[in-house]
């Protein structure tokens, strides 16, 4: 059964997530809102979409269109606001990350979701990535519980724009994917954090481009996350570069294409013996289509989706925890 889909927010996003909609089979956008109706108009006309609602009224749209969902690709400062109001008319949300702009709103949105009991989820993206899932099976498979995680993130983007002006821009615009991408990786929920934030010399950012974190997780692992967004040459993937290490070996994936392991065969001797252990990738929808395609597979079985927002929240509060430790120079826990 084909879903209707009301998008909210007609900017860069919003467009990808209006062609994400519109040729998913499954979907059918019926109406647009965005504070600029125009922009929306614009983004409809490009898509060649002539019968579909714009407005800039979102109870006005869900009255004209009666909705299936709702997907928010707006601000984060406006993800509350557009969330509630969505999920007290009666319908599920789709939303872009991050899931709030503080944890008092994320909470609020959270507790509505269990208030109405329809399903809010975040669309964390780049889980839906063949490459992350094939390493985390790697890891899963071959390495025992692990203990040590590591992730490295060293790109020089020059966004220009409202990220040059941004406090906290590497942690609060950027590393959530990281971090979420930690606990997908390990299983493991947050416990801790020391953060320190710092931006070289040569920054084009306002705020602190750079970051190192140590996080206490569940099961005795420690995750350590190093970034920078002012790293000129030699950058790593948007992904990150990762290491693992659990009792039987190490597994190690650097962002593109090289996933590899190596276990113990022969404990014995200065240096165990190793084996190499590789994996193999399985395609599957990567992106924003995997986000919504796990959406409406959720809303078709009721099953919790990636995402869900009781656990998306856990990776929005590592980075706030991160920024709190960054600011008052001390390991902070980190709370939900």
């Amino acid at each position: 059964m084909v879903k209707k889909a009301l998008l909210v927010g007609a900017g860069g996003m919003g467009r990808a997530w209006a062609r994400n909609l519109t040729e998913c089979d499954q979907t059918t956008l019926v109406g647009w809102v965005d504070i600029r109706p125009e922009a929306a108009e614009q983004g409809a006309q490009e898509l060649e979409l002539s019968d579909i609602y714009i407005g800039d009224d979102l109870k006005k749209a869900i009255e004209a269109t009666k909705p299936d969902f709702v997907v928010d690709v707006t601000v984060p400062e406006a993800h509350h606001d557009v969330t509630i109001t969505a999920l007290e008319a009666g319908l599920p949300v789709l939303g872009e990350k991050p899931m709030a702009h503080s944890m008092e709103a994320a909470r609020e949105m959270v507790a509505v979701a269990e208030r109405t009991g329809k399903l809010y989820m975040v669309s964390q993206s780049r889980r839906y990535d063949a490459r992350i899932a094939a390493y985390r099976r790697l890891i899963q498979e071959n390495l025992g519980p692990i203990e040590i995680l590591n992730s490295d993130f060293y790109l020089g983007p020059h966004f220009g724009g409202f990220r040059d002006e941004m406090d906290h821009v590497l942690l609060l615009d950027m590393a959530i994917h990281t971090f979420d991408a930690a606990r997908y990786l390990s299983g493991a929920d947050p416990v801790s954090v020391y953060c320190e934030e710092f931006n070289p010399s040569w920054s084009w950012y306002r705020g602190a481009a750079c970051a190192n974190a140590c996080f206490e997780m569940t099961g005795g692992l420690r995750y350590t996350y190093r970034g920078s967004w002012c790293a000129e040459g030699r950058m790593t993937s948007w992904e990150a570069e990762w290491r693992a290490v659990g009792p039987k070996g190490t597994a190690t994936w650097n962002g593109h294409d090289q996933i590899v392991a190596e276990v113990v065969v022969e404990p014995n001797g200065f240096f165990s013996k190793t084996e190499e252990r590789t994996v193999a990738i399985e395609p599957e929808p990567g992106g924003i289509a995997g986000s919504l395609r796990d959406f409406l597979r959720a809303l078709e079985t009721g099953l919790p989706p990636m995402g869900e927002c009781h656990d998306n929240i856990k990776s929005l509060a590592m980075v706030f925890a991160a920024i709190e430790s960054a600011t008052k120079g001390q390991r902070v826990p980190v709370t939900l």
